[in-house]
């Protein structure tokens, strides 16, 4: 412990993962105590997506506070930590998608598909990240893999069920939120594979020499788009949905 806390102490100014892991931290710390309080002053229908949103951002801020300190005390990347925070927050963030189309009709079965998806994403890639050690076909492979369920995701919220379900609502602020939602998984989930490739053996590291602590600055920066992202859509569509019930 006092050696992580010398370490916060004397953070190098030129060391971009270390000072965004802080500013991780703390934003998603933020998010979450901002996305809990204003859960109360919504219509009812929008508390429970309001609240995944602070789950989101809770469980990551969590986990961000034990990466920093771990990459503080040994320079290393927080492989392990990393997918343990995805798994849970990534499927809560499919739960999004679900909740904000339910009302259009959208089925349990929906859900079960969204996170058996973002399951697959996640372990597929952590078999590509922890498993490889560096051999760049295993790596191109477990990658490829992944994709599979990233591409499933993408296609449901741009053009399949999710999509679907939203024009079927006719509420232009539910329309909006959920291509907002699409835009996040198609752009800001696409700076993830950036990072993996980063890894030693990784297509940038061997191919255009980008360095594998790199790998760390696109996940932060990742992150807090992502889920502070995510969660700010779901709380606009929360507060411009006309007020048809009492909050």
């Amino acid at each position: 412990m006092l050696t992580v806390l010398l370490n916060a102490i004397n953070i190098k100014v030129d060391d971009p993962v270390a000072f965004t892991f802080f500013i991780g931290y703390m934003a998603m710390l933020a998010s979450s105590v901002f996305f809990f309080v204003e859960r109360g002053s919504v219509q009812g229908k929008w508390k429970l997506s309001l609240l995944i949103s602070a789950l989101i951002t809770g469980i990551a801020a969590v986990h961000y506070y034990y990466m920093r300190d771990y990459y503080l005390a040994t320079g290393l990347t927080p492989t392990a930590l990393r997918y343990i925070d995805w798994t849970l927050t990534v499927p809560l963030m499919c739960v999004e998608f679900y909740l904000l189309t339910k009302a259009a009709g959208a089925q349990f079965s929906l859900l079960i598909k969204l996170i058996v998806a973002s399951v697959w994403m996640l372990v597929t890639g952590y078999i590509g990240e922890a498993f490889t050690h560096g051999d760049a076909t295993q790596i191109a492979l477990w990658g490829a893999i992944s994709s599979i369920g990233y591409v499933y995701v993408l296609y449901t919220a741009w053009a399949g069920e999710v999509a679907q379900l939203a024009a079927k609502s006719g509420d232009a602020t539910v329309i909006r939120g959920i291509r907002a939602l699409a835009w996040f998984v198609l752009v800001g989930w696409a700076i993830y594979p950036i990072g993996y490739m980063c890894m030693e053996g990784g297509w940038l590291n061997t191919g255009l020499g980008w360095q594998a602590s790199s790998i760390d600055l696109f996940y932060n920066i990742a992150d807090a788009i992502n889920k502070i992202g995510f969660g700010l859509v779901v709380y606009n569509i929360a507060v411009s949905s006309p007020k048809t019930e009492a909050a």
